[in-house]
């Protein structure tokens, strides 16, 4: 009877051996899935193998708008640029303070002063006497450019993608687009084309206004070069027509020789020596621009803005601000060894095991978009970027402190491997007087003991215990460490409002601040004049459920003293012109430095350059003769004892005078693997992505561990449903059964 009904419905047959097939292939998938693995993590975001290269791992939230190296001046733009161009000078990678070394010049730049009549004066001649200062650099022979389609020539010599035509343009989409790259040598040219583009107008740089103070000849350069391009603009009918610089002279500029140029600056500017290790000074071949500014390109984004050349050890190669920036290491880069020399803590820490070896040593980095903290970090600690900022979210779960205040990782990240560094950043935030306000302002003793009461009562310590967990050093000076003149220990501590016990410093107590309010003439806190309160007002462009807590705290620290504090809260705008017409009485401020040198801090209290006179960085309008005469003294002398001691004096009359609540000084927190090696923090320099190294191999096994899929709940998943199909199999096999009966 069975056979019978197998031949009349064949169907039954197959159908029966269909299954049994896909039972065994949920068997085997089933196995595969609980026991199978392979060497990449399966939620490995990069290609396969990748992990165990030289290749360094990290993110980006902000999309780079300028890689422009005359435009440029953004932190998140030349984290990228600062690996592909060089400048002529560098800073130290180990060194502290910190110092300047040769980059691409072949050692440091030979500095001449000149008197009115043109004679030659010695380095210690006084500012008065100084007409102007030459610069001479010379740079390394044999230094040659990344590959690049600008540098390409023809079997004759002629340039291969210049002039395009219509159909060549029409073809291009990206850099890669071209197939034919070149590469020369840098000579001491580029290096004055490139200053030439700070001064001409079309390239909008940010410090052309600065640099026409200094550079002899860059206001009429700039005048000259911008009619000549306009007149050029109206021949030819282009709206972006290339300009050749070097047919128009810079009185400042000039090319001794092949590898040596001069810059000339007015009058005795020491600290030009610090841009010389910037971006805005490093080289320009001329046929980049040109090639760049041929018609129909830069609406495609082939231009310097999102295209770079340069010399340096990496290139960037892959530009795509919505996805990931990738630098690969330049196949010309005419090579850099790692420092032997640096400080012992150095040593101590491992950052001279690679002493003397060539660098780069990675091949390759990758940035990658996150626009969301929780994801980066997650990431951080799969072990899929290799280093990482504390957000405030993440930092309880990273860093701990112990009794006396000291950071340090938690269990968690220690069992990881994972390594922590600090470091006092170049910065400082401050709240300052309106020193032309009639209560808080002026140098009269009853003010200058208010502003000092104040002082004390201003507990910086509690501020960067609650709001920057931790993350910050109280100043007793406007200077932070690493620049010359910060005084440490006890040398350093401001006797107005700390002094110094069993070797800390300690904020002397509330009561010496009473003390100092009542000989102010505001016993209790009180106005002698309204018999209460004495108001006082704190102007601000924080607003918002953020800053509430913030405002109550300054609110908190002058009502112990007894003064009721009033918050004035407006936008930004507003408060900048509250600043701009001396009508704010107490404010916060901060100030990032541009350069490690005293004087980028002193002059933010030094009296020509009041905010309310002449609009400058003197957000507190302070004037003080003495201070301002030492100013101008200090920031032309070399560093030194003679300079110290002006500093010591200068700060000495800042911590009576008081113009300044100091603040703190932030300190960045930052994570890294322990497979990147050489992560020491460097505030001032940008390119050191060329010291990095990472352990492939090390990170990839990490990987492996850290991401262990958890196949269990899969596993019970696919066993629940299993068996939950077999009744109804067998009562499908049942029917068909009584069915053929």
């Amino acid at each position: 009877m069975a056979r019978n009904l197998t031949q009349r419905f064949p169907a039954f047959k197959v159908s029966r051996s269909r299954r049994s097939r896909f039972g065994w292939t949920l068997v085997l998938a089933v196995l595969v899935t609980l026991t199978g693995c392979t060497e990449q993590a399966w939620n490995d975001p990069y290609r396969a193998g990748e992990s165990a290269k030289a290749v360094f791992y990290s993110s980006f939230s902000e999309r780079p708008k300028h890689l422009d190296p005359a435009r440029s001046y953004s932190s998140n733009e030349w984290a990228f640029i600062s690996q592909v161009y060089e400048p002529p000078l560098q800073y130290h990678f180990l060194r502290r303070p910190y110092s300047l070394v040769p980059l691409t010049a072949a050692d440091m730049p030979q500095i001449r002063y000149y008197a009115h009549d043109g004679s030659e004066l010695n380095d210690q001649a006084p500012a008065a006497d100084v007409a102007y200062t030459d610069y001479i650099l010379r740079i390394q022979p044999g230094i040659r450019y990344q590959p690049h389609p600008a540098l390409a020539v023809n079997t004759d010599g002629s340039p291969a993608y210049w002039p395009l035509s219509a159909g060549q343009t029409l073809r291009v989409n990206t850099l890669a687009d071209f197939p034919l790259t070149g590469t020369r040598e840098l000579v001491a040219a580029d290096y004055i084309y490139q200053i030439k583009r700070l001064a001409f107008t079309a390239n909008h740089s940010p410090v052309a206004g600065l640099m026409a103070g200094h550079i002899r000849g860059f206001a009429d350069f700039a005048a000259e070069s911008k009619a000549a391009y306009e007149q050029l603009v109206a021949k030819t009918g282009e709206t972006r027509p290339w300009l050749d610089l070097r047919t128009i002279d810079m009185a400042g500029v000039e090319e001794i020789d092949r590898y040596t140029y001069r810059i000339r600056i007015e009058k005795k500017y020491p600290q030009f020596v610090f841009w010389l290790a910037m971006n805005f000074f490093a080289p320009m071949p001329w046929e980049a621009e040109r090639f760049y500014q041929q018609p129909g390109l830069d609406e495609k984004n082939v231009n310097l803005h999102w295209y770079p050349i340069g010399t340096g050890p990496f290139m960037l190669t892959e530009n795509n601000p919505n996805l990931r920036m990738v630098l690969v290491r330049n196949p010309n880069f005419h090579g850099e060894r790692y420092p032997s020399d640096g400080p012992q803590d150095a040593r101590e820490e491992g950052l001279l095991d690679d002493a003397g070896r060539p660098m780069p040593f990675i091949d390759r980095a990758v940035y990658s978009l996150e626009n969301e903290a929780i994801p980066r970090w997650n990431k951080f600690l799969q072990g899929y970027y290799d280093n990482s900022g504390i957000g405030s979210d993440s930092f309880d779960q990273a860093v701990q402190f112990g009794s006396s205040g000291e950071a340090s990782l938690t269990e968690s990240m220690i069992e990881k491997g994972i390594r922590l560094s600090t470091a006092i950043e170049t910065s400082v935030f401050y709240t300052g007087f309106n020193m032309l306000d009639p209560v808080v302002g002026g140098d009269s003793e009853r003010a200058r003991l208010l502003r000092q009461a104040i002082a004390i009562a201003m507990d910086f310590e509690e501020f960067i215990s609650i709001f920057q967990n931790g993350r910050g050093e109280v100043a007793q000076s406007p200077l932070p460490p690493g620049i010359f003149g910060y005084r440490d220990g006890e040398q350093g501590v401001n006797p107005i409002t700390h002094e110094w016990l069993n070797g800390v410093a300690r904020r002397r107590g509330i009561e010496q601040a009473q003390q100092l309010l009542e000989k102010a003439g505001y016993a209790g806190g009180r106005d002698p004049q309204s018999g209460g309160p004495l108001i006082l007002y704190y102007d601000t462009p924080a607003a918002g459920p953020d800053s509430k807590a913030t405002l109550q705290w300054y609110r908190k620290q002058l009502a112990k003293l007894g003064i009721e504090l009033v918050i004035r809260a407006t936008d930004y705008n507003r408060f900048q012109d509250k600043m701009l017409t001396g009508t704010a009485q107490i404010f916060s401020w901060g100030w990032n430095a541009d350069y490690p040198d005293p004087e980028n801090f002193f002059f933010l209290l030094y009296g020509p350059n009041a905010k309310v006179e002449s609009k400058g960085e003197n957000a507190a309008n302070f004037s003080n003769a003495e201070f301002d005469e030492l100013f101008v003294r200090m920031k032309d002398l070399p560093n030194g004892e003679e300079r110290q001691a002006v500093i010591d004096r200068m700060v000495g009359i800042l911590r009576e005078e008081s113009p300044w609540l100091f603040g703190f000084f932030p300190k960045a927190f930052s994570l890294h693997h322990a497979w990147y090696k050489n992560a020491k923090p460097h505030l001032m320099a940008n390119n050191t992505l060329k010291y990095k190294r990472v352990d492939g191999p090390v990170r990839a096994a990490a990987q492996q561990a850290w991401n262990r899929p958890v196949l269990w709940p899969v596993g019970l998943l696919l066993g629940l449903l299993v068996v939950s199909l077999i009744p109804a199999i067998r009562g499908f096999r049942a029917r068909e059964r009584s069915r053929a009966l």
